[in-house]
């Protein structure tokens, strides 16, 4: 059983997302908070396996508590919950101690994921972030090079992956979600699932994020 605390200041929000969870037999919400001083309280009370935080509170932000409950209890496995996408909240929300982020107009299945990926120690971007994060990467790298960037021809990783697993492994870091995937591709999202899950296991890695990060430090998708 994975047991879950919300900490939310809209308690409609909340509750949409707990009735979201109660589908999930394997879920079991414990508590829920409105502010970010509740949240060491709550988490020593119920010991939870993930904390669904609320990046913008009245007075402590969710970023704030990240930032203090990560400094007491360590192992704690936070995902933050947020309106916004720009790549300096998610890297502040991860530098923090975050392992996942996720944007409020998420579909239930990409919510249920994400907790599920946290809880099993691995960490996950909504992909819109993702996508907004390559962009930075490209940003930064054609910095680098002095406003010319250049990416090096792309070496397809055909030695690990099927030509099936380099297409979704391409539009993951395009920051393509599963559904996003299947009509690019012309597959069910149940098929894409599959294709990421055997992407995750020949590369070695726990999430999607991890993924594409590797692949772009190999050359292996285009950054685009």
């Amino acid at each position: 059983m994975t047991n879950i605390i919300i900490i939310d200041d809209h308690q409609l929000f909340r509750e949409g997302v707990k009735r979201i969870l109660d589908f999930e037999e394997t879920f079991n919400v414990v508590a829920e908070g409105s502010d970010g001083d509740e949240v060491i309280g709550l988490y020593e009370q119920h010991h939870p396996d993930v904390v669904l935080m609320d990046i913008n509170m009245p007075g402590k932000s969710g970023i704030e508590a990240t930032g203090e409950l990560m400094a007491s209890h360590p192992e704690a496995k936070i995902i933050i919950l947020s309106i916004h996408d720009d790549e300096s909240y998610v890297t502040h929300a991860m530098k923090t101690g975050a392992l996942g982020y996720m944007l409020k107009e998420m579909d239930a299945d990409a919510i249920v994921q994400a907790i599920k990926v946290v809880a099993a120690g691995g960490s996950y971007l909504h992909p819109k972030v993702t996508k907004n994060l390559v962009a930075e990467f490209r940003r930064l790298s054609a910095k680098e090079h002095l406003g010319s960037f250049h990416q090096a021809e792309i070496r397809r990783p055909y030695h690990l992956l099927t030509k099936r697993e380099c297409e979704v492994l391409q539009l993951l870091t395009d920051g393509q979600s599963n559904r996003a995937i299947g009509e690019s591709l012309y597959i069910s999202e149940k098929t894409v699932k599959n294709h990421v899950s055997s992407i995750l296991q020949k590369m070695n890695v726990n999430d999607r994020t991890q993924a594409v990060v590797t692949a772009i430090k190999n050359g292996w998708v285009e950054v685009r």
